[in-house]
């Protein structure tokens, strides 16, 4: 069994001391503008190097983890690694819900990082123990859990750890390695620390077991008996979640989770993971539908077909063209304008003939460079010369394949089609 863990250095040994902490609190909003002067300042003021680094580094931190935290950042510590990989906090509510309706009282979490979803558990009053081994990452830990007497955290690994007497099982594994190059990104799932063999094995015992992976993950790798959760936030797929046993739902084997400011919305499947070969195929016309990230990733495509009453483009790309606009949560909707071939010299002239200034593309199924093309198209126009349209107007391209042809699609996004 291969197990590879984050090797992070002691960052928070000068912030766990009084002064270390009464420095990072006492700092305000952080400004990375500002914090060449600011650290000056406090070493005039008397403190260390090394306790104005350890400061700055968690200011820092803690303004990066707001996006995912929101208030509760303010006064957590963090690793780099950590805070990464840590699950946002109204994804980890819904991860501990799970095992709060399956009845779970006594939950272990394998690998808690930070202790995001060990803070999610003890909020919903799981008694909580968090394992992690590496002894920077498990002392953030200890201080985001100190407001919770039901939450323990235990520097152990994870392989070895004793589960008797728990309820449930809950593990994010480790899938980046840190050294002092950088931090770099694993994708064998028998790389993961704990491996996703070992997880298994842990759901063959029959405990209720949740685990957290890429959203990349490819189907064939996803263990049978498992219901498999993708989960989009503010149309950001951020995570799979597979669940076994008490923690399965009763005919969801894949499904995709959307979170945004609108609320959420679900599709699921009873079926197991195929393509979408199936769907009915047809030309770009009507509306031209762009499925969320997580509804991709769980298969569900031909699903959104035909809830919009819609065809696929090709049967390789996840486009949905259907003759009516239909409302849905799980895909954003474009009204289709014209069809035109892939060519970059007719493009550029149907952008100064159009006094295009603004240009957005959007692209599936090509190897095109979205970035390189806008600045190849842009290039000249709105030069000002007698004649030629000022370019001012806005447009949108989809670039795509329709069999063996590339094609450049133009479009105009429905208002209000934003996925929640």
């Amino acid at each position: 069994m291969r197990a590879t863990r984050v090797v992070t250095e002691n960052i928070l040994a000068p912030i766990l001391t009084p002064d270390g902490w009464e420095l990072l609190n006492s700092l305000g909003p952080y400004s990375e503008a500002e914090s060449m002067r600011l650290s000056t300042q406090l070493r005039g003021a008397g403190h260390s190097p090394e306790v104005v680094s350890a400061a700055l580094t968690q200011s820092r931190l803690r303004a990066k983890a707001e996006a995912k935290f929101g208030p509760f950042a303010a006064r957590m510590l963090f690793t780099p690694a950590g805070l990464e990989q840590a699950t946002r906090l109204n994804v980890a509510a819904r991860h501990a819900q799970r095992y709060v309706t399956a009845g779970l009282q006594k939950i272990v979490d394998l690998g808690c990082g930070i202790g995001a979803d060990s803070m999610a558990f003890a909020t919903l009053e799981r008694d909580v123990t968090a394992v992690e081994l590496d002894e920077t990452t498990a002392a953030a830990a200890t201080m985001n859990l100190m407001p919770w007497p039901n939450a323990t955290v235990v520097k152990a690994d994870a392989l070895s750890m004793d589960l008797d007497g728990y309820d449930g099982v809950w593990l994010d594994p480790a899938r980046r390695t840190t050294s002092t190059a950088g931090t770099t990104r694993l994708f064998d799932p028998e790389a993961f620390s704990p491996p996703l063999s070992f997880v298994e094995r842990l759901a063959d015992t029959g405990k209720a077991v949740g685990v957290k992976l890429g959203p990349g993950i490819p189907h064939d790798a996803v263990p049978p008996g498992c219901e498999a959760q993708w989960v989009s936030v503010d149309g950001a797929v951020t995570e799979v979640a597979l669940w076994f046993n008490a923690l399965r739902r009763e005919n969801v084997r894949r499904s995709a989770l959307l979170i945004g400011a609108g609320g959420a919305a679900e599709l699921t499947s009873d079926t197991d993971f195929k393509d979408d070969g199936g769907s009915p195929l047809g030309a770009a016309e009507g509306y031209l539908y762009e499925p969320d990230g997580a509804v991709i990733r769980a298969g569900l495509v031909g699903d959104v077909a035909r809830q919009v009453g819609g065809h696929l483009l090709d049967p390789k790309i996840a486009y949905i063209c259907a003759p009516d606009l239909v409302e849905t949560p799980f895909a954003r909707a474009y009204k289709v304008v014209e069809v035109k071939p892939y060519n970059v010299k007719a493009l550029k002239a149907w952008v100064r003939i159009n006094g295009i200034g603004v240009l957005d593309i959007k692209k599936r199924g090509t190897s095109v460079t979205p970035e390189e093309l806008r600045k190849q198209l842009l290039a000249g126009s709105g030069s000002g010369k007698a004649g030629s349209p000022k370019a001012t107007n806005k447009a949108t391209l989809v670039l795509t394949r329709i069999g063996e042809d590339r094609v450049a699609i133009v479009v105009e996004p429905v208002l209000g089609s934003v996925r929640q």
